[in-house]
């Protein structure tokens, strides 16, 4: 676990370093903040004191940022042959995917965090529903998680950066849109595991306040499968050395 922890402090560090950190800090804040308080559907506009206006447009940019945020984790090591030298210390494959995994979790976490105002002003406004606020936030960090675990598997099939973008994005766009329109087209059996496998109806059934294992493995499902890809193709690269 020390280990794991190291290789995630290094890697959170090397996100403020190059000012990636900040960018998504900054950007995330900014486009939340305007579509949450100034432009659409936004508290105002809505009415009534509850953060669905936030967690709307926050499930939409993180779908975004986070390829943009993976992209780097081990197609820049591949790229720069760092992550041989790093293999060749006493760390396994599993240390090293899950170290980047926390790294990334870690900085939407504290992307989240620094909308808590969001929520102390909404409370502040009217009678808001804690319990749906909290479902929400919860949501929004079970997605992040589902999405990370994708985009280091992403980045550890390719040494581009953009490429691993894109493959993230690609699978990503699987889960939060196509499966959706797939199962709207279709009824019965099938139409009910492609509405399942879409991301779209679990993280609504979270945010309204609601917190059902199904949801909550369902996106533990899709980080683990990301992060145990990710681990194979390290080892089948091991063995090509």
């Amino acid at each position: 676990m020390r280990t794991t922890w190291t290789i995630a402090r290094r890697e959170l560090a090397s996100f403020f370093d190059s000012l990636m950190a900040y960018i998504l800090l900054v950007v995330f804040l900014g486009i939340s903040g305007f579509f949450t308080w100034w432009f659409g559907a936004d508290v105002f506009m809505q009415g009534q004191a509850d953060l669905g206006s936030f967690f709307n447009i926050a499930y939409w940019t993180l779908f975004f940022f986070i390829p943009a945020l993976t992209m780097r984790t081990l197609a820049e090591e591949r790229r720069t042959g760092t992550l041989d030298l790093l293999l060749t210390k006493a760390v396994t494959d599993w240390q090293v995917v899950l170290g980047k995994f926390t790294s990334c979790l870690l900085l939407i976490a504290a992307a989240l965090f620094f909308t808590l105002p969001y929520y102390i002003t909404v409370a502040r406004i009217g009678p808001i529903d804690h319990g749906a606020a909290v479902c929400g936030y919860l949501a929004l960090l079970l997605m992040s998680a589902s999405y990370i675990g994708v985009g280091v598997f992403a980045s550890s099939v390719t040494n581009n950066q953009l490429v691993a973008f894109l493959i993230a994005l690609v699978i990503g766009a699987c889960f939060h849109l196509l499966f959706g329109i797939v199962a709207a087209s279709l009824t019965g059996t099938v139409g009910r595991v492609f509405d399942f496998l879409g991301m779209g109806v679990h993280f609504d059934s979270m945010s309204r306040g609601v917190v059902d294992s199904r949801d909550v493995l369902y996106f533990l499902s899709i980080a683990a499968a990301g992060l145990v890809g990710a681990e194979l193709q390290l080892a089948k690269r091991g063995l090509q050395r």
